[in-house]
C-alpha cells in the first residue's frame, strides 16, 4: 500500500467525526479486545476467560463485616465455620454487580476454602462467581461446595463443582467500571 491511501485510512479512522468512522472505530475496538487483548490476558493469566463482570448481587455484603455476618452469618454457623475463619478469606467485604474481576487461572487446582472462584454450569452459557465453602474428595475426585456470600443457601448446583468446571479465582478487583456494559445489558433485557 502507498503512504497516501495509508494515510487517508488513518486520516479516517482518527480525524474525521463521520458516523461511518464512528462505526468502523467501535468495530475496530471490538475486534482487537476480543481477538487480541482477551487471549493475550487468557494466556497470561492461565485462563479462557481473564475478565468477567459482576451481573448479579450475589457476593454483596452490605454494611460492615460484623453487619453482613449477623444476616448471613448463621449458614456457615451452620455448617462449621466460624466467623473468625470467614474474617481471613479473600473478598471478605464481598464483591459487588459492576465489579470487573480480572481471573487468575491455576494449573494445578489448589483452590482453597474462601477462595472466590469463577466456575462453569451445564447447560448455561454465563458463568457463575461464588465462594468456595468446602473442599472434599468423593470417589477419588477433588470436589468443591460453592456459596454467594448474599445467599442465604446453596443452589443444587453448587453442592458438587468439579475441578475442570473452574475457569479461575478472583485476583483483582476493579469497582464499578463493569456498569458500563451493564447498563446497555440490562436496558434491552
Amino acid at each position: 500500500m502507498s503512504t497516501r491511501i495509508l494515510k487517508k485510512i488513518w486520516d479516517f479512522l482518527w480525524n474525521s467525526n463521520s458516523i461511518w468512522s464512528w462505526i468502523v472505530d467501535l468495530i475496530l475496538i471490538f475486534l482487537i479486545v476480543k481477538f487480541i487483548l482477551f487471549p493475550f490476558f487468557g494466556l497470561i493469566l492461565c485462563t479462557p476467560l481473564p475478565f468477567v463482570i459482576i451481573e448479579s448481587n450475589s457476593m454483596t455484603h452490605e454494611g460492615t463485616f460484623d453487619s453482613w455476618f449477623s444476616l448471613h452469618g448463621q449458614w456457615y454457623l451452620n455448617n462449621e465455620i466460624s466467623k473468625a475463619q470467614v474474617r481471613e478469606w479473600p473478598w471478605n467485604d464481598g464483591l459487588d454487580k459492576g465489579d470487573i474481576i480480572v481471573v487468575q487461572g491455576l494449573k494445578d487446582y489448589s483452590y482453597k476454602e474462601g477462595d472466590v472462584v469463577i466456575f462453569k454450569i451445564p447447560g448455561q452459557s454465563t458463568p457463575i462467581i461464588h465462594r468456595i465453602v468446602k473442599k472434599y474428595n468423593k470417589n477419588n475426585q477433588t470436589l468443591f461446595s460453592t456459596k454467594g456470600d448474599h445467599n442465604d443457601d446453596q443452589w443444587p448446583y453448587e453442592m458438587e463443582v468439579k475441578e475442570e468446571q473452574i475457569l479461575g479465582k478472583a485476583a483483582v478487583r476493579i469497582r464499578w467500571l463493569g456498569w458500563l456494559k451493564l447498563f446497555f445489558v440490562e436496558i434491552f433485557r
